[in-house]
């Protein structure tokens, strides 16, 4: 159970959680407190049963700036050597639950998404985006390298040359740009922004979860498989889907001329 007045909360509705990044006073920045919170957060909605979608967002105007660089320029001066180990700590958890959750997650980005914070939302499976949000890399502009798994789900969102470029001149981009190059599918106005995410959400928690997990795996094992691989994992998959009284249901509704009804199994 969330605090609710804690830098991240989860609100239960029906069959859907929504895991809020709660810190508006520094633009959702993520420090020590903030990274734990969302890592164990994200790992509690993806092991509860009840919970079939999950939206990721942000308070008020921002979705995520990434990491707080005043608590990281602390961190340095204690120890440079130890700085970075929240990488491994918090950032690759939280990236790897969103993308292996056997769940859809959209991610809700209502205003400012920067570095690892877009790192999160490119782990999600549907980004909704605000018209005004301010969306970009950012690493290099302080002298790192990208984590947060954006080396390899931006440049499969958007392409080798444009990841290149977005990564190393780290300019920001707009919405726009985004829906244009395929980052997401839905741009809406900011008071939509929410909304538009749970309706996704709610449509996708009454559909066939087991399927969708079955999905959700196959794209993200896919990077690391041959063709061959994956018309094998294909094949096993359905062969799983294909003992599931989600699929026998759906087949005799679809011959009966009936709407299904998908329990998840």
């Amino acid at each position: 159970m969330s605090d609710a007045n804690g830098p991240v909360t989860i609100e239960r509705g029906k069959a859907v959680a929504t895991v809020t990044i709660n810190r508006p006073e520094g633009k959702n920045a993520l420090d020590h407190a903030t990274k734990v919170g969302l890592r164990d957060a994200l790992n509690e909605v993806a092991h509860d049963h009840a919970v079939r979608a999950v939206v990721l967002t942000g308070t008020e105007s921002s979705f995520c700036v990434g990491q707080d660089l005043k608590e990281h320029g602390e961190a340095i001066g204690l120890n440079p050597e130890t700085a970075f180990d929240t990488v491994d700590a918090h950032y690759s958890p939280i990236v790897r639950t969103l993308m292996i959750m056997p769940k859809p997650v959209i991610a809700a980005v209502n205003g400012a998404c920067f570095g690892a914070g877009l790192g999160f939302a490119l782990a999600c499976d549907l980004r909704v985006f605000s018209s005004g949000a301010k969306l970009g890399t950012a690493f290099t502009g302080i002298g790192l390298t990208c984590d947060s798994g954006l080396a390899g789900t931006l440049q499969r969102a958007v392409g080798d040359a444009r990841a290149r470029e977005l990564l190393l001149l780290a300019r920001p981009f707009s919405p726009e740009q985004a829906l244009e190059w395929g980052i997401t599918g839905f741009v809406t106005e900011p008071t939509n922004v929410v909304p538009k995410a749970d309706a996704l959400a709610a449509q996708l928690a009454m559909g066939p979860t087991a399927a969708y997990a079955e999905v959700k795996k196959a794209i993200t094992d896919s990077w690391s498989m041959s063709m061959p691989e994956v018309l094998a994992a294909e094949s096993e998959a359905q062969k799983r889907l294909g003992l599931t009284t989600d699929h026998r249901n759906a087949v005799a509704t679809f011959i009966a001329k009936q709407s299904p009804t998908f329990i998840g199994s």
